[in-house]
């Protein structure tokens, strides 16, 4: 049976708990290991065999023959001592026997001094810390002393740490919840409103941000992806408003003459051959209209990431594509050309679309009457700064990455100037001219995207530039 996953807060608390009991025992066994050495090595150090020139008179006097005697002064309490031969012979001078291993005896050949330290059992089984040291001549002194007092001190030490183990982990649980509650607070007001926004789509619910820490950046990236969507949201709505009234106009259009159409079919009075040529020709024209406004707001419409893939881009060879392509629909207006090698990163497609704009618009107003103004492009009133004469040239330039065309029109008023890259934005007296609004904010998109900037000014001596500055180099990479 499938159990329910626990809470973040319940998993950072045991986590916790476990580091620090890992760590607790650990101290502890390192602890336990280290007083034990220490009272052992105490515990040797006691034993201290006789030596020096004494030793012979020692034996003689306690030990004669080999036979069990006393000494005239009593030994410590809990020290057992004994002489060993190497033939079998014990002399056990105080307390009771020690368990005689081999290699005592064998110690006992080995020249004077020569000592080893063990663990071993008296005669009546207790443990015991026997130190054997060799006399020479056949004899050996073994003195033990009982480990009953060093293990009960041990056994002690290990409730003592066992103890304090236990009050560390259940303190370090304590702890741990603590700090996971503190910790996760941020992360419940994030888990909060992430809730929030997907059960009401507010997009403009906003976290606290505190401090630096990850916890506040994750918050602020959280805050600026609902500014963003809540922005991307706006300009849809924008745009679907923006589209839908735009489109009012051409539809209506094209249904009053087809209504007109159906009328003079329905009531048998046909309209005359050129004036139904001329209501053809008008609906084809608006047909077109429509085409080309679906087809920019579908290029308005695509995000950034939907674009095609970012590649390297030749502009100066992008501009020589776009100025051919103006030159089919220029009449005759002539747009004199000067471009120097400029690689980019970007969509090629996107880039060429926005020279083609710029282009198309600068050859629509070159050669307009004063009184007209911008469409998608430059353009003027009446009483623009600088008019220029009619069909003035087109001057394309591109020199360290910032490409110029400047047309010969009559100008874009000051107060007109910051809206011209404005989706559906046309001057009031251009409203007659062909054209949707799109023209220049397809423009200022493309740019965008290929992180660049694009102007719009007012040029000495009559007429509009747009200036489009790309970041890049006169080279391709890994060219020379």
């Amino acid at each position: 049976m499938r159990t329910a996953p626990r809470s973040l807060r319940s998993r950072l608390t045991a986590l916790a708990a476990t580091a620090v009991a890992v760590a607790v025992a650990v101290c502890a066994g390192a602890c336990w290991f280290i007083v034990r050495a220490e009272l052992l090595d105490q515990v040797d150090r006691s034993l201290r065999v006789p030596k020096g020139p004494q030793e012979r008179a020692w034996i003689d006097r306690f030990c004669t023959g080999a036979q069990p005697s006393a000494p005239q002064q009593p030994l410590p309490p809990r020290l057992l001592l004994q002489v060993i031969d190497a033939r079998g012979g014990v002399c056990v001078v105080g307390g009771t026997a020690i368990e005689v291993l081999p290699a005592d005896r064998e110690l006992a050949l080995a020249v004077a001094g020569a000592r080893t330290v063990r663990d071993g059992a008296s005669a009546d089984g207790e443990e015991v810390r026997v130190a054997v040291q060799s006399l020479g001549g056949g004899l050996a002194v073994m003195e033990a002393r009982s480990l009953e007092e060093f293990q009960s001190t041990l056994a002690a030490l290990a409730w003592i740490l066992a103890g304090v183990a236990a009050v560390g982990v259940l303190g370090a649980a304590s702890a741990g919840r603590i700090v996971a509650v503190t910790a996760l607070r941020p992360v419940e007001r994030l888990t909060g409103a992430v809730e929030h926004v997907a059960r009401t789509e507010d997009l403009g619910t906003r976290i606290p941000v505190e401090g630096t820490d990850e916890l506040a950046r994750l918050g602020a990236s959280f805050n600026a992806m609902t500014a963003a969507l809540a922005g991307s949201r706006e300009r849809q709505r924008r745009l679907i408003a923006d589209a839908g009234h735009e489109l009012r106009t051409p539809l209506t259009s094209l249904r009053t003459n087809v209504d007109l159409l159906l009328r003079s079919e329905d009531s048998g009075r046909p309209l005359e051959p050129a004036a139904k040529r001329r209501l053809l020709t008008s609906l084809k024209a608006q047909f077109e209209e429509m085409s080309t406004l679906v087809g920019d707001l579908l290029q308005l419409s695509r995000a950034g990431s939907e674009h095609a893939r970012r590649t390297e881009v030749a502009v100066h060879e992008v501009v020589e594509a776009a100025v051919g392509r103006a030159r089919l629909r220029a009449r005759g207006l002539p747009i004199e050309v000067r471009l120097e090698p400029w690689y980019v990163q970007g969509d090629q497609g996107a880039l060429e679309r926005a020279v083609v704009n710029l282009l198309d618009n600068a050859v629509k107003f070159s050669g307009a009457p004063p009184g007209d103004a911008p469409g998608d492009g430059p353009g003027g009133a009446a009483d623009g700064p600088g008019r220029a004469p009619e069909r003035g040239p087109v001057v394309v330039r591109l020199r360290g990455g910032e490409l110029t065309v400047r047309d010969h029109g009559p100008g874009v008023p000051p107060d007109e100037l910051p809206y011209v890259f404005d989706r559906f934005w046309r001057s009031p007296s251009a409203r007659s001219m062909p054209g949707s609004g799109l023209g220049l904010a397809i423009v200022a998109q493309a740019v965008r995207d290929a992180g660049g900037e694009v102007a719009l000014e007012n040029a000495e001596g009559g007429g509009a530039v747009a200036r489009l500055r790309l970041p890049g180099r006169p080279a391709p990479a890994g060219g020379i």
